[in-house]
């Protein structure tokens, strides 16, 4: 994983190591994450979405120099709540471009089955 943004350093975010599915994000449930009494913010998943599709990004692109990666946007669908459990999500680039990618995000906790929010997002590369 990359360093991650200030943001991503706040939820508490870490990269799970999985063979299976790389670049997995796993954020733990820390109280401070809290929207309504027992679940999660819908914020902090969004935003845990949003940083998977980038570690997508990150993996898919490899060492490519210089190139830097801009948001157009990201559409979230909420699913179920989230519960104050350790949550995870990865990313797959559906389609890259030499300006644009694409990226599908899924969040699960427990369940791999039984997944709390999806998301699709459109970045911007800026090959310089």
């Amino acid at each position: 994983m990359r360093a991650l943004p200030p943001y991503g350093k706040l939820l508490g975010i870490s990269s799970v190591h999985d063979a299976a599915e790389p670049g997995t994000l796993l954020m733990p449930a820390i109280s401070t994450l809290r929207g309504r009494p027992g679940f999660l913010h819908g914020g902090v998943i969004a935003g845990l979405l949003e940083l998977a599709c980038y570690e997508a990004l990150h993996i898919e692109l490899g060492d490519a120099e210089g190139v830097k990666i801009k948001p157009i946007n990201v559409s979230v669908d909420f699913l179920r709540g989230g519960m104050m459990t350790d949550t995870f999500a990865v990313a797959k680039i559906v389609r890259i471009g030499q300006r644009i990618a694409n990226a599908a995000a899924e969040v699960w906790q427990d369940d791999r089955g039984r997944l709390i929010a999806t998301a699709r997002m459109h970045l911007l590369l800026d090959r310089g």
